[in-house]
């Protein structure tokens, strides 16, 4: 009985290497493989044939994961999480993302040809021949390269690339109500607006809801609806992944709030950020 409860601490790296790499298959292959060597290896333990430290190989060693876990523990943010999608980091195909458990988040959708994947890889090789001059440690370099990555993305947006669709009252007041309809019972929303061509949102998920699932329901809502207004039928409206990024301080909360409140007016569409009507901050003109 001791050999085989020992035994199954050898199924973790072989479960995790699973669900890390089901995209990649011939990693996938090999950790089938694994899988199936333990079962035979766990047999000839059980009978005494091998030695437990056959049985239970030692974990290949990841330096570049263990330097991401290392930076999210520095940040408060456990490396491994019962639910990635709650707190720890997670991709979704092409983005990281990084969650923390009871903090606000900026979050920014695009319509789906607002910015092409040319470009979008153009700003990150930009970004990757940045972090590759800094030294090894330099982590404040990092988040720079990461910063101007997004401010590129953001300048590149607020040019008002592709087809627009928001810039329609109809959609863009739609798109707002969305935003609006479940706050404070599933998130407190502090700042929005709703640009022609993206959006932002800073939010506050509540207990029990995840970012994640508040955003694909706010797309998918809107995508349903807006593709019927403009008689689209099999062209995606959003781009698949978002960008999030969690707030870390009171500081970057309010220049992540402020950033929102005035995109309009820095990009041209009003004057004041007040005369936005698709945005938190739009106060309704006083009647004569």
């Amino acid at each position: 009985m001791f050999r085989v409860c020992r035994w199954f601490a050898g199924w973790k790296p072989a479960i995790r290497q699973v669900g890390n790499l089901r995209y990649a298959d011939a990693d996938w292959q090999s950790a089938i493989r694994q899988i199936d060597n333990l079962r035979y290896e766990k047999r000839a333990c059980c009978a005494g044939q091998i030695p437990y430290s056959r049985a239970v190989p030692e974990p290949d060693a990841n330096p570049g994961l263990q330097r991401v876990q290392y930076a999210l523990r520095a940040d408060g943010v456990p490396a491994e999480t019962a639910n990635r999608l709650r707190s720890g980091i997670h991709s979704r195909g092409y983005l990281p993302h990084v969650k923390r458990e009871g903090t606000c988040y900026f979050v920014t959708f695009r319509l789906a040809d607002s910015l092409p994947r040319a470009v979008l890889l153009q700003f990150e090789r930009q970004r990757a021949e940045a972090v590759r001059k800094l030294k090894t440690a330099d982590r404040a370099g990092r988040e720079a390269a990461n910063r101007e990555l997004l401010r590129r993305v953001e300048r590149y947006l607020d040019r008002g690339v592709g087809a627009c669709h928001l810039r329609r009252p109809e959609i863009a007041e739609m798109v707002a109500n969305a935003l609006r309809f479940f706050d404070g019972q599933r998130y407190h929303l502090h700042e929005w607006v709703v640009m022609p061509n993206h959006v932002h949102v800073l939010v506050w998920p509540m207990p029990n809801h995840l970012l994640s699932g508040i955003v694909k329901s706010w797309k998918q809502f809107t995508a349903l609806r807006a593709k019927r207004l403009l008689g689209l039928q099999q062209c995606r409206f959003w781009q698949p992944e978002s960008f999030d990024h969690w707030i870390r301080n009171d500081g970057e909360r309010a220049r992540v709030a402020r950033y929102i409140r005035n995109n309009p007016m820095v990009a041209g569409l009003c004057s004041r950020p007040e005369e936005w009507r698709w945005s938190s901050a739009w106060r309704q003109p006083a009647t004569k």
